[in-house]
């Protein structure tokens, strides 16, 4: 009998390291997966399980349509087949960042401002470091 006990522990031992080593850490990563997918929002940048690089342009159900390319072509993708989110879109900042990167007449001014800061801020580092 104390054989019989010592191989039902070792079994159970094993099991319980197979489910410490194996299955919990995939659950793990699993939940975090379809959190990501659940997350998904109109304008954050993917990158499919395929290697396509998108936009999001809407979400309906299971299904994502995903802009790709300078031609802006449409594709519909399940949503399980999203491996990434590249970069999650940001309503607020987004545009305030897309305003700066803009070249127009307003922004001329400001830009010219800030370079010509720049280049005083380098050109006193330089006198600073020819005094030493």
């Amino acid at each position: 009998m104390p054989e019989f006990a010592a191989q039902i522990i070792m079994i159970v031992a094993l099991f319980a390291i197979m489910y410490f080593l194996l299955i919990r850490p995939q659950k793990k990563k699993d939940d975090e997966v379809r959190k990501m997918r659940e997350s998904l929002k109109v304008g954050d940048d993917i990158l499919t399980i395929g290697g396509i690089y998108g936009k999001v342009v809407r979400i309906k159900d299971d299904r994502l349509t995903i802009q790709v390319g300078s031609d802006r072509t449409r594709i519909d993708v399940a949503k399980w087949s999203v491996n990434n989110i590249e970069k999650a879109s940001d309503s607020k900042g987004s545009k305030a960042a897309e305003e700066d990167k803009k070249v127009t007449p307003k922004n001329m001014k400001k830009l010219g401002e800030k370079a010509e800061a720049e280049v005083e801020e380098a050109v006193a580092e330089v006198v600073e470091d020819a005094q030493e």
